[in-house]
């Protein structure tokens, strides 16, 4: 069992330490990263440290560890636990305070929390697909902030769950934007499009590693919005988050999406992104 944890700087034995007034579990009033671990490394934990980072301004919320800290203590629980393949969750709050909407007082610490856990690497999903249904955008207007208050994604997911499918797409209006815990991209006529990084949707580590790639491999990555009708009537659809990494969508609902298997571009998308761990 994984059982040490990251509790502001000290990594000790994992018990239950939330205080009844933390605002993080009152109002979702924090922030958190979930970062992927391969061979017993976190993969692009900078990344995800800047977007931390990130987010706390965005909320106003001042972090009491730095980055650079956060940095060594998550890269110690990873060897405390000798997690060789999983994820490390952590999470800021705004610290425990009397339940009062607006923020505490100044002096009021933030809570950093992280755990590990064990999983293995989505090998059998990325190379078969999957399907996924397309359910209506309920959230609320900064979802470029990756915020603790997630009770529309999990509705969301567990429609997905509830139709035996990997992921809900979302979409406001005709407009899809990304799903309930992973970016949409669609493939047409050689090229991709993805919805663009604004507030509408959470601009992905694994999206923005997937556009570099894109790059390198002369493929055209389009940041721009697109239909439902034009999703699913796409060549190729694939969905990308940590540890899923990158995944065909060979169904949605019930609308085959192109031949229903996984796409050529989609395959050198797997493949290449295989190649950084």
């Amino acid at each position: 069992m994984l059982n040490k944890m990251l509790f502001n700087d000290r990594i000790m034995d994992r018990k239950n330490l939330v205080d009844i007034e933390d605002r993080g579990y009152q109002f979702g009033d924090g922030i958190y990263e979930v970062i992927g671990v391969y061979d017993g490394k976190p993969l692009m934990l900078d990344e995800h440290l800047e977007r931390l980072e990130r987010s706390a301004k965005e909320i106003k919320l001042n972090m009491s560890s730095s980055i650079g800290n956060l940095k060594t203590k998550l890269e110690e629980l990873v060897s405390a636990n000798s997690l060789n393949e999983g994820i490390i969750y952590m999470q800021v709050s705004r610290g425990a305070a009397a339940r009062w909407h607006e923020f505490p007082n100044a002096d009021t610490s933030t809570v950093t929390v992280a755990y590990t856990r064990a999983e293995d690497r989505a090998n059998n999903v990325e190379d078969q697909g999957a399907t996924a249904v397309l359910t209506e955008d309920i959230r609320w207007l900064r979802c470029d902030i990756k915020t603790l208050n997630l009770l529309p994604n999990v509705l969301a997911k567990q429609e997905a769950v509830e139709h035996g499918a990997i992921e809900a797409i979302l979409h406001r209006g005709e407009i899809v934007t990304e799903a309930s815990a992973s970016n949409v991209f669609m493939v047409k006529d050689g090229e991709l499009y993805t919805h663009p990084a604004d507030n509408y949707i959470l601009n992905g580590i694994t999206r923005r590693k997937i556009i570099q790639l894109c790059e390198a491999l002369n493929l055209k990555v389009n940041e721009q919005t697109y239909t439902v009708d034009e999703l699913l009537n796409a060549d190729e659809v694939f969905i990308s988050a940590t540890k899923l990494d990158v995944v065909p969508i060979l169904k949605v609902d019930d609308h085959t999406i192109g031949n229903g298997e996984p796409g050529e571009i989609t395959k050198q998308i797997v493949k290449e992104f295989r190649s950084l761990y």
